[in-house]
């Protein structure tokens, strides 16, 4: 089993959490490292052994327009800030995956300076997208280029050109010989071009084994991205979506559903309530006791469950209009006060972490209403059981064993569950759920 099949992420966007300025101004190196230096003993304990941390390449602004792909972000710290940061990430047990933005750059970086200062002569006019010096670009260019979404500030690489997909190749080779980094969060991997990314995982499975390959993707057919050519995981947007709406409208069938849908594909998906670009699970909640059984459903749902900086903590956060830095807020380690919440999602941590099933192991529904839900997780040895209600009265339900057991206790209070008839008897309350291990 690799790495990442057991992996707890803890997702960290470093520009907020450090409360970096909001341009960088291209002035001195802020070395800020150490305040994210701190988490790492916290996490240890929070029960994270993998970190999901950027963008933190040189840029001029959020982190998504990169300047610079060999240069960690001045407003967080040096290259050698950097690698500390990995190296005790690595002494702790956790590895490190790096959020990487390549289907554009930001207008600072070096081949699309050279082609503003020597125009149709430039060498790296190929390099992007739509490039037509024929006319004007919306910032006052004298040419005019392809831009993601519209984002003018966002030129689109053009990997077409065989240089362009060289060079970053040699960017990944350049960060795990510097950095012996883990894996990559690809920006954009929808709309990334896909034989680029099937290259990244050949040449990657070179440069160090088990390096995790994991895209951003909202939209789309997952299996297109996931396969063994390809990726080894994308972001499950779609459970994402299910999980809030399902438990805000009592429909545990849109949940199941979602997991059904992608059912051989669904251990290797990356699992979230929250992340950088949405609002805060505990604001999007009609009912904030369903919270618990939110993050319950996470920890023993199909995927590799991750922890939003913040989240462990209940925090709540809402975009404003086009800012997203609501979402993105700074936090420091005297903030970082435990709380009932936070060991709750320790102890899920724990379990998981300890149950195998809860891994790779073979996703089972049991019983299904609109406000009831039981699913087995199921190794070749072990079986746990989550039970969940969506209810605001208390709930009692017999769920059918998917094997043969002669033990059944609540993992979270260690007390034993009686069997009968192959069945056992789960009693709710409102808004609850039971994580059940059967032997």
């Amino acid at each position: 089993m690799a790495w990442y099949d057991c992996a707890i992420f803890y997702h960290m966007y470093p520009l907020g959490m450090v409360g970096a300025e909001r341009v960088n101004d291209g002035g001195i190196v802020h070395h800020r490292f150490g305040e994210l230096n701190a988490f790492l003993p916290y996490l240890k304990v929070l029960g994270c052994n993998a970190i999901y941390i950027g963008p933190v390449f040189e840029s001029g602004s959020h982190g998504y327009d990169t300047y610079d792909y060999k240069k960690i972000d001045r407003r967080l710290g040096s290259n050698e800030d950097f690698k500390k940061f990995v190296t005790d990430a690595h002494n702790y047990g956790i590895r490190v995956v790096v959020d990487t933005v390549f289907n554009h750059t930001g207008r600072g970086f070096f081949a699309f300076q050279d082609i503003k200062e020597h125009g149709p002569s430039s060498r790296y006019g190929s390099w992007y997208k739509g490039v037509r010096f024929d006319q004007r670009s919306p910032m006052g260019d004298n040419f005019s280029y392809s831009a993601w979404h519209g984002a003018n500030e966002l030129p689109e690489l053009n990997f077409n050109n065989e240089e362009v997909r060289k060079y970053l190749i040699d960017v990944v080779r350049y960060w795990v010989k510097e950095f012996d980094i883990d894996g990559l969060r690809l920006d954009c991997a929808d709309v990334l071009d896909l034989q680029f990314q099937k290259s990244l995982r050949y040449f990657t499975n070179e440069m160090k084994p088990e390096f995790w390959l994991m895209g951003e993707v909202i939209h789309g057919e997952y299996a297109r991205w996931v396969n063994p050519e390809t990726l080894h995981s994308v972001t499950n947007y779609e459970l994402h979506k299910s999980i809030y709406s399902g438990f805000n409208s009592h429909n545990f069938f849109e949940i199941a559903h979602n997991i059904n849908r992608n059912i051989n594909i669904a251990n290797d998906l990356y699992t979230f309530l929250e992340n950088h670009d949405v609002d805060r699970i505990a604001s999007k909640l009609d009912n904030k006791a369903d919270l618990k059984p939110c993050y319950m459903a996470l920890f023993t749902l199909p995927g590799h469950p991750s922890i939003y900086y913040g989240g462990e903590f209940g925090l709540e956060g809402r975009k404003n209009g086009g800012d997203d830095s609501p979402l993105r807020p700074r936090i420091s380690e005297e903030e970082m006060k435990p709380n009932r919440f936070t060991s709750y999602i320790a102890k899920l941590a724990e379990i998981h972490g300890k149950n195998s099933e809860l891994h790779m192991g073979r996703y089972k529904e049991l019983y299904l209403q609109c406000r009831q839900w039981a699913y087995a997780r199921m190794d070749q040895n072990s079986c746990v059981i989550t039970a969940l209600n969506n209810d605001d009265q208390g709930a009692a339900f017999y769920v059918p064993l998917p094997r043969p057991a002669s033990i059944a206790f609540d993992l979270i209070t260690e007390d034993e569950i009686p069997i009968e008839n192959g069945r056992i008897m789960v009693n709710l309350g409102p808004h609850a759920g039971q994580m059940i291990k059967i032997k």
